[in-house]
C-alpha cells in the first residue's frame, strides 16, 4: 500500500513551502518519508529549492533550475544522504521538441551513477512518455500511454523491463468529482499478478494494491483481467449510465422549471427583436439571391444537444432549450456575402437572439447556400463563425 500528500503554501511572491509526506507498506515492512521543500524564485529565469527529508532516506540537498533559451531548462540538484553518508549528484537537460512534446538527458553520479534519456508528449486526449536507463546495476526501460476516452474517463498502459523488472500495467481511471480521479489498474510481471486500486484527490495519492497470485498462470492471469473489465462494462452500461441520465434529466427539468419565467421573457424580447430585423434580413437575403451569394436556410442556437438532435422533430417551445435565429443571421451577412462572428463574444447577447437555455452549455448551428450549394456549421457559444469558408 502507498499513501502519498503534499500541500503546498505561498509565502511571499517569490517564496513558496512544500510539506509532503509517503507511507509505504507491503507484507513484510513498511516505512515512510518526510520532506520539506523551500522554493524561491531568483529571477525569470532561475529558481532554488532547498530540500530536507527525515525516514527511511533521511537527506538533505539543494537544487537549482534556470531556463537557457525559450526551449530548454537545466536543473542541477545535490543531496548528502544520512543512511549511507553518500554525496549524489545528478545534471537534468530538458528541451522543448514541440507544442506538446519534450525531451530529457539526465546524468547522475553517486551510489548509483547513471544516464537517463526520456522523452514526453501531451495534448488534449493523448498522454505519453517513455524512459531509457543505464546505470551501474543494470539498464532499464519504461513506457507509458494514457489516453482520454470521454471528458472523465481515461484509459492507460504502462510497461516496465529491465535487469531485475519486467511489468506491464492495463487499467484505466474515471474522474469523481472537481478534485478526484479514481483508477484500477491490472498488473502482471515477475512479482506475480495483482490489482491497483488507486484514489488521486488534489495533492494526495492512495494506492492499494490487490496481490491475487505470486505465481503467473495464463489461465488466472487471464481471469483476473477479464472478469473485472467485464463487470466494470455491465455495470457501466445496465446502472450507471442509466442512473447519470436520470440525473441530468431531473437537474435540467429543475432548472427548466426555475427559469421558466425569465427565459419566456426572454424569447418575447428576442422575437420582437427579429420582427424589426425582418425587413431588412429579407432584403439582404434577396440580393444576395441574385448573385448567388450567402443566404442563411437554417440557424438555431441553444442547448448543445438538443443542436445534435436537430432532424427530429422539434417544437420551437419555452422548455424546447433552442432559438430560431434565422432572421438575425441573414441580416448580419455584409454586402459582399460574408458573415463573421468574432470570437469570445456570447451569442445570446446578439441582437434577435436569447439565452434559451441558462446554466447549459450552447452551440450555434448555421445551415446555408452559397454558390447554389448547400452547407452546414456548427460552433460553440465562444467560438468564432464565419462564412461561406475558404474554398466554398
Amino acid at each position: 500500500m502507498v499513501m502519498a500528500s503534499q500541500v503546498q503554501s505561498q509565502l511571499s511572491k517569490d517564496d513558496a513551502v512544500a510539506i509532503a509526506g509517503n507511507l509505504a507498506a507491503n507484507q513484510r515492512s513498511g516505512g515512510g518519508i518526510g520532506t520539506v521543500i523551500l522554493r524561491r524564485q531568483l529571477s525569470p529565469v532561475s529558481s532554488i529549492e532547498f530540500v530536507a527529508s527525515t525516514g527511511l532516506q533521511s537527506l538533505i540537498g539543494m537544487q537549482t533550475t534556470r531556463q537557457l533559451s525559450i526551449h530548454s531548462t537545466a536543473t542541477i540538484n545535490i543531496s548528502k544522504s544520512f543512511s549511507d553518508g553518500s554525496v549524489n549528484l545528478t545534471n537534468t537537460w530538458t528541451r522543448q521538441l514541440s507544442e506538446t512534446s519534450s525531451g530529457n538527458i539526465e546524468l547522475a553520479l553517486g551510489m548509483r551513477s547513471g544516464i537517463t534519456v526520456g522523452w514526453k508528449k501531451r495534448d488534449e486526449n493523448v498522454s505519453a512518455g517513455g524512459d531509457l536507463k543505464i546505470e551501474t546495476g543494470g539498464l532499464g526501460a519504461s513506457a507509458r500511454y494514457t489516453r482520454k476516452l470521454s471528458s472523465k474517463s481515461h484509459g492507460r498502459i504502462a510497461a516496465r523491463i529491465g535487469s531485475n523488472a519486467l511489468e506491464i500495467e492495463v487499467g484505466g481511471g474515471r474522474k469523481i468529482s472537481e478534485f478526484s480521479t479514481v483508477r484500477m489498474m491490472y498488473t502482471i510481471g515477475l512479482k506475480g499478478v495483482f490489482w491497483k486500486l488507486e484514489l488521486h484527490r488534489g495533492g494526495q495519492k492512495l494506492i492499494v494494491p490487490v496481490l491475487l497470485s505470486a505465481y503467473i498462470s495464463p489461465v488466472f492471469a487471464t481471469g483476473a483481467f477479464i472478469v473485472p473489465t467485464s463487470l466494470y462494462f455491465l455495470l457501466k452500461k445496465f446502472v450507471v449510465k442509466p442512473y447519470m441520465q436520470k440525473r441530468e434529466k431531473r437537474k435540467a427539468l429543475e432548472n427548466t422549471e426555475k427559469t421558466y419565467g425569465k427565459v419566456r421573457e426572454a424569447r418575447a424580447s428576442a422575437e420582437k427583436a427579429q420582427q424589426l430585423l425582418q425587413n431588412v434580413a429579407t432584403r439582404k437575403k434577396n440580393r444576395q439571391a441574385e448573385t448567388g451569394g450567402l443566404i442563411v436556410t437554417k440557424a438555431l442556437y441553444g442547448d448543445a444537444k438538443a443542436i445534435e438532435k436537430r432532424h427530429e422533430h422539434m417544437e420551437e417551445e419555452v422548455d424546447s432549450g433552442v432559438i430560431d435565429v434565422t432572421v438575425p443571421m441573414n441580416f448580419l451577412v455584409s454586402d459582399s456575402g460574408e458573415l463573421k462572428l468574432h470570437e469570445g463574444v456570447k451569442k445570446s447577447g446578439i441582437m434577435g437572439f436569447c439565452d434559451p437555455c441558462p446554466d447549459q452549455p450552447k452551440q450555434l448551428y448555421v445551415a446555408y447556400t452559397y454558390n447554389s450549394r448547400t452547407f452546414e456549421a456548427i460552433v460553440g457559444d465562444f467560438e468564432e463563425l464565419l462564412i461561406p469558408q475558404a474554398g466554398q
